[in-house]
C-alpha cells in the first residue's frame, strides 16, 4: 500500500529528488552520458541497444526533431565504437498522427543503421499501435532485410498468431529478429493475460514456437523462472549461440544479468537516455512499486 501511494505521488515530487532514484536505469539526459554508459558495460562484454526517451508525441514537428536526433546518435556512436544497436518507438515519430511520416521517418533511421552494417529494433506499444507497428515492420523489413527487428509482448494474447502470421518473413538465410518481453502497458483482460503464471507460460510456448521456427530472439527478462525456462529450451532444441541473446533493462537484477554472462550467454542491455527519463521511470515505478522504496531511501541516504 505504501509503495503503491509512492507511485501515486510521484508527480508531485521534485524532479531532482525522482533522479536520484532514476540514475540507476537512465544513463544520462545527454548522447554523451549514454556513449560513457555503453562503453562501461562493453568493457564488461555486454552488448547495447541504445534508445532516446520519448513516445506518444502530439504534433509532427516533434517527430522530425526526434529523427534527427537519432541520426546524429547513430553517427556518434559509430564513432565511438559502441558495440550495439538502436532502439525506438513508433509513436515518438507520429504513428498515431501519421503513419506515412512516422515510416518515412523511421526508415531514414534504419537507411543511417544499415550503412553502418548495424540494426534497429521496432518498439511494441500499447495495442492501439500493435498492427500499425507490425505493418511498419513489414515494410521496413522488405527493404532492409537485415537491418530491423520487432518487440513481441507474451502477455499479449495474440502473440503466438502474430508470430505464425508472420512467418512468412523468416528464411534460413536471414532469421526474422524478435524482442520477446513480457509486456508492460495497462491492457483490457480480453486482451492480455493478467496473472504472473499465466504470463509466463505464455511467454515460454511463444519462446518455444520461435526456437522451434528457427527465429533470432532476444529473451528479454529480469525474471529468473523464465531464464530458467529459458535455458531449458535452449538445451532441448540444442539452440546455437548465434540464434538468441538474453537482454535486460539497464539497472534491473544486474546479479541475474552477471550470471547470465557468466554462463556464457550473449547478455544484451537497454540504455534508454534523453530529457524524457521523468515519464520513462514514472512507467518502471508503475510496473514494479516495490521500486518507490528507492526513493525514500534516496531522501535520507546520499551517494
Amino acid at each position: 500500500m505504501f509503495n503503491k501511494m509512492m507511485v501515486a505521488l510521484l508527480p508531485c515530487m521534485p524532479e531532482k529528488l525522482v533522479w536520484l532514484f532514476s540514475k540507476r536505469y537512465v544513463a544520462g539526459q545527454t548522447i554523451d552520458d549514454a556513449v560513457k554508459a555503453c562503453k562501461e558495460l562493453n568493457s564488461e562484454g555486454i552488448v547495447i541497444t541504445l534508445d532516446i526517451l520519448g513516445e506518444f508525441i502530439t504534433k509532427l514537428e516533434e517527430a522530425e526533431k526526434n529523427k534527427s536526433e537519432y541520426l546524429e546518435v547513430i553517427d556518434i556512436a559509430q564513432k565511438n565504437n559502441v558495440k550495439g544497436n538502436y532502439s525506438l518507438k513508433p509513436t515518438m515519430f507520429g504513428l498515431l498522427i501519421d503513419k506515412e511520416v512516422c515510416y518515412k521517418h523511421i526508415r531514414e533511421i534504419v537507411k543511417k543503421a544499415a550503412e553502418y552494417n548495424n540494426f534497429v529494433r521496432v518498439d511494441m506499444e500499447d495495442t492501439q499501435c500493435t498492427d500499425l507497428e507490425i505493418e511498419l515492420f513489414r515494410k521496413l523489413k522488405k527493404e532492409f532485410p537485415k537491418s530491423v527487428g520487432l518487440v513481441l509482448q507474451a502477455y499479449l494474447r495474440r502473440t503466438k498468431d502474430d508470430i505464425k502470421n508472420m512467418l512468412d518473413l523468416n528464411t534460413p538465410d536471414i532469421p526474422v529478429n524478435y524482442r520477446l518481453c513480457k509486456g508492460i502497458y495497462t491492457e483490457p483482460e480480453e486482451l492480455a493475460y493478467k496473472e504472473y503464471e499465466e504470463i509466463n507460460q505464455h511467454y515460454l510456448e511463444d519462446l518455444e514456437y520461435i526456437f522451434q521456427n528457427k527465429i533470432y530472439v532476444g529473451i528479454a527478462t529480469h525474471d529468473k523462472p523464465l531464464v530458467e525456462g529459458a535455458y531449458k529450451l535452449i538445451e532441448k532444441y540444442k539452440i546455437p549461440k548465434n540464434m538468441y541473446e538474453f537482454q535486460m533493462l539497464l539497472g534491473v537484477t544486474p546479479e541475474l544479468r552477471k550470471s547470465i554472462l557468466d554462463n556464457g550467454h550473449t547478455m544484451r542491455v537497454y540504455v534508454p537516455f534523453g530529457t524524457k527519463w521523468f515519464a520513462y521511470c514514472k512507467r518502471r515505478l508503475k510496473e514494479n512499486p516495490k521500486m518507490a522504496g528507492m526513493i525514500v531511501k534516496a531522501i535520507f541516504i546520499r551517494k
